[in-house]
Parts: C-alpha cells; sequence; structure tokens
C-alpha cells in the first residue's frame, strides 16, 4: 500500500471518528446552569471544545487505522472469504 493512499485512508478514519466523539461530553446551557443569548438554541453546546475531539479522534482513528492496517498485511477478513460457495 502506498504511503499516500495510507495518508488518506487514516484522514477518511479520523474524519469517521471525529463524527463519532462529537457528542461526548458536551452540555447544554440547561445543565450547566447558564442564561441563554437570543437567538441562541436550547441545544447549542456551552462546553465545546475542539482539541479534546481532535485528541479523541486521533486516539480512536489510530487504533481503527491499526486494525484496518494488520487486516491489509494480514488477510484476515478477504472478499474471497465471503464471495465463496461452497
Amino acid at each position: 500500500m502506498n504511503w499516500y493512499a495510507s495518508f488518506a485512508i487514516y484522514i477518511l478514519f479520523w474524519v469517521i471518528s471525529a463524527f463519532i466523539v462529537l457528542p461526548f461530553g458536551i452540555r447544554t446551557p440547561d445543565e450547566t446552569g447558564e442564561v441563554l443569548h437570543p437567538g441562541q438554541a436550547d441545544s447549542a453546546p456551552s462546553n465545546f471544545r475542539p482539541g479534546s475531539v481532535a485528541i479523541r479522534a486521533t486516539i480512536l482513528s489510530a487504533a481503527l487505522f491499526g486494525l484496518y492496517y494488520a487486516n491489509y498485511v494480514e488477510g484476515w477478513v478477504t472478499l474471497e472469504r465471503f464471495t465463496h460457495i461452497s
């Protein structure tokens, strides 16, 4: 596998991981006791930390990419295993 293909696949894993970890740890103004500003949605996060999301996404995507790459090298799950009809 080329390094740029590996990098592109890792970036895809990172984006998916970012969306997976995005809602964890978020609190709404109702939960934190803050006053809503005019026009602010009730569900708007009051403690959004993008750095924390990036760190969590990096850790999760590294683990997922490690599993993907190990499968690529070792061949645990292949297309032939699913298309082989006995």
